[in-house]
């Protein structure tokens, strides 16, 4: 795996599970680092460049995720809201490196363009079929969607700014802290 932001400086980050902002309500990252599988960081890549040619930019949530974090999730998550993150039982693409939750920021002010909802919002307007949002919101969603899946990466079906890498499953399940991967 290689830390994205070594691939290129000018991706945001905003790894919110390294803050207090997120469905957990508390920091369970210790830095704030996204870390990927070589061909998911390049891809991501690729659609960053497409985008600054619009004036916009990739803003990154998540990359790789340990598994302990997946299966603590999974134990804080109601039961009826678990369609949003993963069984532990069978791990999850974030556990190989493989999955990146993203949006997209317009360069000049840094602020994220609108989308149908917010980041880990556990509703229908997170789908990425929601039909309720603003043309607006609709259209930066598809943006997003039709650049990733060009570049080989397949949106979950639950979460507008979850992308899977394809042929995930050729990559193993890691629980590695971000200081014990080496690039």
């Amino acid at each position: 795996m290689i830390e994205i932001i070594k691939l290129d400086n000018t991706l945001k980050l905003d790894v919110r599970y390294a803050t207090e902002n997120n469905f957990v309500g508390k920091q369970v990252y210790p830095e704030a680092r996204v870390f990927l599988q070589k061909p998911a960081a390049d891809a991501v890549v690729r659609v960053n460049q497409k985008l600054k040619e619009q004036g916009l930019g990739l803003v990154i949530f998540d990359g790789y995720r340990p598994w302990s974090i997946t299966k603590l999730f999974w134990e804080v998550t109601p039961e009826d809201k678990r369609k949003f993150v993963a069984n532990p039982e069978r791990g999850s693409k974030h556990n190989r490196g493989c999955a990146v939750d993203l949006s997209i920021f317009d360069l000049k002010t840094g602020i994220d363009l609108p989308m149908p909802s917010d980041f880990d919002e556990f509703t229908e307007r997170a789908s990425p079929d929601y039909t309720g949002g603003t043309e607006e919101e609709t259209e930066n969603r598809e943006l997003l969607r039709r650049l990733m899946e060009a570049e080989g990466f397949t949106v979950n079906p639950n979460e507008w700014w979850h992308f899977d890498l394809n042929e995930w499953e050729k990559y193993p399940i890691y629980d590695l802290a971000f200081s014990e991967i080496g690039e």
